[in-house]
């Protein structure tokens, strides 16, 4: 068997099969996206997802499916799976399934009667494009497949409904058509290869209330209405036969070519580290002369503070260190007031994060390691790392700003700054407002870092302004968050109140090259860490001893946000866990660094398909949510494969 792979008693279970998702992209930001059975079961769920740069640069799903259908002796066989309202299944065109391979690109193989087929797709790297090759492995004397494409043309947060707007006209092109159904989007182009003979019926209808389980379970509304133009028939005459989905026309004698040419140069998914490998890619998107990284499918975009915490394992530990820069440069573009975008562009974009610029920081600090380059950083970056400290001594947007005695203190009562960010009905979950454990642990090692960097170049001047801070800066760091009662440190403070309940956040200070604590406080915060917050699936966010635990993860937005950093579990914690086990125990932290990567060995094949999900429930068995593929999950654990290949664990 291949590593991840599927027979037919898995396929035609539906209870199985539409609980795994298939995910591929194509590095501009395009991508599709459906469970394993083909049943679309999220309105983020289609065959061609694009970003439309005339409406923002939001991705939207122009077609949702193709629905074929096998037509033999003037019968049709519909391949298709689709629920309607009130779960109604139609067609089950996964009956005909008899297996599903991931590697080297999804293919499936369909038995309808005596007659034995295989579907394979993939999308083109660096290209908005999709092709679909079906080959054909028993002779028949008269078939051919019927197409109905099902289009959406909206954005992925939202729905498509019948509407009177839609435009029924259509384009012939070379051996196929284009359709656009609303202005300002860049029209589809449905082609067949040129040793095909395509012919159209352009019978516009409305395929009505389809139903998506998934954001019905999450509490959204889930029908929708898909557009259907015509009808794509294509003689099969015992050879194989390719069909595209593009942005534009193409020469239909090219497509094959390009079918194969991808094909020859696609990496595989035959082991773990490679399925990792291949999601990471995924996360990398380049579009418009930028490269960035998207956060997490379906929904995520691009997140500043979720990039900086995700590059060093979506690069570094995959050797591309100018990758790593390219990222680094691009979002330096975006800076204001010494802060970087946490979420959107432009003049969407929003710069409510704390921690984004610091975690920068830190990335350029690893980046510096990996690369050798530590004399030429102050050279290339100091005026942006001078920006960055300034802002927080000075003061910057939300209340962020340097206290007399240090500490950074950030936010107010409305406002969620740090990485645990739900906010429900106005008000954060976990309102952290003050001086938070892990946003000064991160700025004590940006001056730091930044002072080494100055020192190396000579920058006397700055060192000068910075060292008397850097000195003092332990000392008010224990005063403020450590309490030998307790044995670990505060969460946040604010004034005179000190939050106490035992999350992950102190850990992070453990992982920094420059800590404010002792060897003994980093020991006990990692015991702490180790006895209550610890899982097989990453680290929770909340102690089960805690009343506000809440250690399972669903239901309605309300719910689930209630739960998001209240026990939920986070894979991307276990990076900096990593790096502050090494520093503390060396050598003897790897073999529990060995048992958490390969622990998540098993993940490859139950949610998102050769990726790692945005979160686990607290409670055992851990059951995976959020996110089917999440940027920074998929680089904690190549950064840990990494640290155990440096050491030569692995």
């Amino acid at each position: 068997m291949s590593y991840i792979e599927f027979d037919k008693d898995k396929l035609v279970n539906l209870d199985f099969s539409k609980n795994k998702e298939l995910l591929r992209c194509s590095g501009t930001g395009s991508f599709s996206q459906t469970t394993l059975a083909g049943l679309n079961t999220r309105k983020y769920h289609g065959l061609f997802i694009v970003p439309q740069d005339k409406l923002g640069g939001e991705r939207h799903v122009l077609v949702s499916g193709l629905n074929e259908a096998i037509v033999i002796n003037d019968l049709e066989f519909h391949l298709g799976v689709h629920q309607y309202k009130t779960k109604v299944i139609d067609p089950k065109g996964h009956k005909y399934l008899q297996k599903f391979d991931a590697d080297p690109i999804p293919t499936y193989r369909y038995r309808v009667g005596k007659f034995n087929f295989k579907k394979e797709f993939l999308f083109l790297q660096g290209a908005d494009r999709i092709i679909i090759k079906y080959t054909i492995l028993d002779e028949i004397e008269s078939a051919s497949i019927q197409f109905n494409p099902l289009l959406a043309f909206r954005e992925i947060h939202q729905l498509s409904h019948e509407n009177e707007a839609v435009d029924k006209s259509f384009k012939s092109i070379k051996n196929g058509v284009q359709y656009c159904l609303y202005p300002g989007f860049t029209p589809v182009s449905i082609q067949c290869s040129a040793d095909d003979v395509l012919n159209y019926q352009h019978e516009p209808v409305w395929y009505r209330n389809f139903e998506y389980e998934q954001e019905i379970n999450r509490g959204y509304d889930g029908y929708e209405d898909l557009y259907n133009p015509g009808k794509l028939n294509v003689e099969i005459n015992n050879r194989d036969i390719y069909i595209t989905i593009g942005l534009e026309e193409i020469d239909p004698q090219e497509i094959e070519n390009l079918f194969q040419k991808e094909l020859e140069n696609h990496s595989s998914r035959s082991t773990f580290y490679n399925c990792l490998k291949n999601a990471a890619q995924q996360f990398i998107v380049e579009r418009n002369n930028k490269t960035e990284v998207i956060a997490g499918y379906p929904w995520f975009g691009r997140w500043g503070r979720d990039t900086f915490i995700a590059l060093p394992g979506l690069t570094l530990a995959l050797k591309n260190s100018a990758l790593c820069k390219k990222i680094l440069d691009d979002m330096l573009a975006e800076m204001q007031h010494g802060l970087f975008p946490n979420i959107g562009n432009g003049e969407a974009a929003a710069y409510n994060s704390v921690d984004a610029p610091l975690w920068f920081v830190r990335t350029l600090q690893q980046y510096s390691v990996f690369t050798k380059t530590q004399k030429k950083i102050w050279i290339e970056y100091g005026r942006h790392l001078k920006a960055i400290l300034n802002a927080y001594k000075n003061g910057s947007l939300y209340n962020i700003r340097m206290l007399e005695n240090g500490l950074i203190y950030a936010g107010n009562e409305n406002v969620a700054l740090t990485w645990m960010d739900a906010v429900v009905h106005g008000t954060p979950v976990t309102p952290r407002t003050g001086c938070q454990v892990e946003i000064n642990g991160l700025w004590y090692n940006a001056i730091s870092f930044c002072m080494e960097m100055a020192g190396l170049a000579g920058d006397k001047e700055f060192v000068g302004e910075w060292e008397r801070l850097a000195a003092n800066f332990p000392a008010v760091f224990k005063e403020t968050f450590w309490s030998k009662e307790k044995g670990y440190l505060a969460d946040f403070v604010n004034g005179d109140y000190k939050n106490f309940q035992v999350r992950p956040n102190m850990m992070i200070v453990t992982s920094l090259p420059y800590i404010p604590v002792s060897e003994k406080i980093r020991q006990l915060i990692l015991k702490k860490t180790l006895e209550e917050l610890l899982t097989i699936r990453g680290i929770r966010t909340l102690s089960p001893s805690d009343p506000d635990y809440k250690g399972s993860y669903g239901g309605t937005q309300e719910v689930r946000d209630r739960a998001y950093h209240q026990g939920t579990c986070w894979p991307w914690l276990l990076a900096p866990f990593a790096d502050g086990l090494i520093a503390v125990y060396q050598k003897k932290a790897y073999p529990m660094l060995k048992k958490i990567l390969f622990d998540f060995e098993p993940c490859m094949k139950e949610y998102g398909l050769s990726t790692v999900a945005e979160i686990y429930d607290g409670n055992p068995p851990h059951r995976p949510n959020g996110c089917v593929s999440q940027a920074w999950s998929v680089s904690a654990l190549l950064y840990i494969k990494y640290l155990l290949e440096k050491a030569g664990e692995i």
